[in-house]
């Protein structure tokens, strides 16, 4: 049953935090997404009725509709450890100011914000304090967590990411806090085929085969190479997963099974994220889809924070 809260989600990408809302009985009424990759794959698991293909700042607010919640998992890689730290001087970074916009026009009763962990630390805090101060300056209350996919998902992936909940109402924000952290009960290696997978997924050619057979030392880590070399992930957990694994597939964490070495298929990756086998990814375009997945969130991180946003608001 639907308990009629509604939801506008910027920047979509694949639906992520849109799926954890509906799988928690809201509305989703509109949605906006650039990338017209991630688009078809929205489309495939949400339709195509209220998607709004475009950049964000080409739409006019006079053209988007009131809802409840205002979720915006703005692009983070102007702000990540990994990326180049240009916060607001990326235009990525700027677009935090759209997320403002469109929050002025609408007035939501909650807006959800996701980004990186190195978000609150950017420029030794004052990108995020500029954040929380424009926040309050459109009327908001707000409170934050740093969280682990391995610690509040029961996902084996290394996965620390800052949720941001403002509230526009006192009352509710008395009523909501964060989940608290769940024992892990699943490796990595749980969520990975058993069986032989397609030649192309498999190493063994590799240019730096010698060097990952000298380094790969344990069968119960999974692998990938960083730009300073290749590195292990802690057992049994999955290192974090990248956009950039769309561009380099050696940015696609790999593994020991029972043939080779070989790298985690998108559909592992889609499960690495906490999306249900039932999520549709296309056949076609790969590199797309292992972007678009290093893009998205983890879903069961992102479900309980919203279960306690719904039990607030009603």
């Amino acid at each position: 049953m639907e308990c009629q809260i509604t939801v506008g989600s910027m920047f979509a990408g694949i639906g992520g935090i849109c799926l954890a809302f509906k799988e928690n009985g809201c509305k989703l009424i509109w949605a906006n997404e650039i990338d017209k990759y991630a688009c078809k794959t929205y489309r495939l698991n949400f339709g195509n009725e209220y998607l709004v293909e475009g950049d964000i700042r080409d739409i006019d607010t006079k053209d988007i509709p009131k809802f409840d919640v205002l979720t915006a998992g703005f692009p983070c890689q102007a702000f990540s450890s990994v990326g180049l730290l240009e916060g607001f001087n990326d235009p990525r970074g700027n677009l935090f100011f759209e997320t403002a916009r469109v929050i002025n026009a609408v007035k939501p009763k909650v807006v959800f914000l996701e980004n990186v962990a190195n978000l609150v630390k950017h420029d030794d805090g004052k990108t995020f304090k500029i954040i929380l101060k424009a926040l309050e300056d459109l009327g908001y209350y707000t409170v934050y967590n740093v969280m682990n996919a391995k610690e509040y998902g029961n996902i084996p992936q290394q996965r620390n990411r800052t949720y941001i909940v403002a509230f526009k109402y006192k009352n509710h924000i008395n009523k909501f806090k964060f989940p608290d952290m769940i024992p892990l009960m699943q490796s990595a290696f749980d969520l990975f085929e058993k069986e032989k997978q397609d030649e192309k997924y498999y190493m063994d050619k590799h240019r730096m085969w010698d060097r990952m057979m000298k380094y790969m030392n344990d069968r119960k880590r999974v692998y990938r190479f960083t730009d300073w070399g290749l590195s292990k992930g802690m057992e049994g957990i999955c290192p974090t997963l990248l956009a950039a694994m769309g561009s380099r597939f050696e940015r696609i964490p790999f593994f020991y099974d029972d043939y080779s070495v070989r790298l985690m298929t998108p559909r592992e990756c889609a499960r690495l994220q906490g999306f249900p086998e039932s999520y549709i990814l296309p056949k076609e375009n790969e590199k797309q889809v292992y972007k678009q997945i290093g893009n998205s969130v983890c879903v069961p991180v992102v479900d309980r924070i919203v279960q306690n946003i719904v039990k607030a608001l009603l």
